[in-house]
């Protein structure tokens, strides 16, 4: 589907904002899709490469020290005594298990040297050697069984479509609210972003969102909720009408650019609605006209700090009030699937079926002080001016 497609019989124009350098390096480069799992940070290859050399090179010289003091009791079949030359040659026959025979330990000391300490030697050595390969060989299979698992634990997730700055901030919102990380995928055509997303822990999938075989290796279709941070509004539409498609009972919530391309965003199965551009001006324009009121809209913004505005059930103590006489800030009442203002009469008495949504004091979090963090003073006139 592109601008100008039908939707159920209905033609609909998108407006499509310029591309931005993310999305035209997503555009130009097309990368294969695959799941990629947070792992801990360890040593790259080369240095872990160079760490199993050198743990080789010290077991053969350890052998060749042992070989040498003990070099009275070994026996060469070209000249009848073992020099330091020899000593590394016999080390490095013998552990490479190679064992040509032209030298060898004759003396009773010399034997038992090489039963206790030679023969361990020898069987480190093909361990350190061996393992790289081993490791090289199971590491594909090993991945293979961690995603196994992966999509087996994997239920009523969170799927977010776009690590740019809107994703980014909206996966802090969800984390500071107390979602895991590993409850959490993050879908993106870039492989480096998902690189970034895996070294904080998050699971990615790299791909086109757009592609139903994308959205289905995110397990999209156990998802509880779905949100859509793509870069441009037509690729938020597609991504939209294909996760409504593969799971129609998630809730999934968009941004766009355009306001006018909301409505085409909610026909295409979207639940909420967010028009960034349009949300950053209006935010612009009240700190204009005032400062203070600007401050506080930032500050319920952002989560975790200040003022915040949460979504909770009502408690049986408040059951039968109004929505006046509750300990927090009632700013609306969700009854079922209308959702009343503070004002609106039908809002009071509170039912205990009720969900409110308030403005609470952000809990400080551990270490912040016991006050925690607090506004700025505001100014409580009406007529302030800066």
């Amino acid at each position: 589907m592109g601008p100008g497609d039908a939707v159920d019989g209905r033609v609909f124009h998108v407006k499509l904002p310029g591309h931005d350098a993310m999305a035209r390096r997503a555009d130009e480069h097309v990368v294969p899709t695959r799941v990629m799992l947070p792992r801990r940070v360890v040593d790259g290859p080369a240095r872990q490469v160079g760490k199993r050399l050198l743990m080789a090179l010290l077991v053969l010289a350890a052998t060749v020290l042992i070989v040498w003091l003990d070099r009275a009791g070994y026996n060469d079949n070209a000249d009848g005594k073992v020099d330091l030359l020899d000593a590394v040659y016999y080390a490095t026959v013998t552990l490479s298990t190679t064992g040509y025979g032209d030298i060898t330990p004759y003396s009773d000391g010399a034997r038992l040297i090489n039963v206790v300490l030679v023969t361990p030697l020898r069987v480190m050595f093909l361990i350190i050697l061996v393992g790289t390969t081993l490791e090289v060989l199971t590491e594909r299979t090993r991945e293979d069984f961690r995603l196994k698992r992966w999509r087996s634990n994997l239920r009523d997730h969170t799927v977010v479509v776009g690590f740019g700055t809107k994703g980014r901030s909206a996966i802090q919102t969800l984390c500071a609210t107390g979602l895991p990380k590993e409850q959490i995928v993050i879908v993106d055509p870039a492989s480096k972003v998902i690189e970034a997303a895996n070294a904080e822990g998050f699971t990615g999938v790299v791909g086109d969102a757009t592609r139903s075989d994308v959205l289905l290796r995110a397990e999209l279709q156990k998802a509880r909720q779905i949100i859509i941070a793509t870069q441009r509004d037509d690729t938020a539409v597609l991504v939209a009408l294909t996760a409504r498609q593969l799971n129609r009972g998630a809730k999934i919530v968009a941004a766009v650019r355009e306001e006018e391309n909301a409505p085409l965003l909610r026909q295409s199965g979207a639940d909420a609605v967010i028009t960034s551009a349009s949300a950053a001006g209006r935010l612009l324009g009240l700190s204009v006209l005032s400062p203070s009121a600007g401050t506080v809209m930032e500050d319920l913004i952002q989560q975790g700090s200040g003022l915040d505005l949460i979504e909770r059930p009502v408690i049986k103590a408040e059951v039968g009030k109004s929505v006046r006489e509750t300990e927090d800030l009632v700013v609306s009442v969700l009854r079922g699937h209308r959702l009343l203002g503070y004002d609106d009469p039908a809002a009071s008495p509170l039912q205990l079926t009720d969900r409110v949504i308030t403005i609470v004091r952000a809990t400080p979090p551990p270490g912040s002080g016991p006050s925690g963090p607090s506004l700025p003073h505001l100014p409580m006139s009406p007529h302030h001016r800066p």
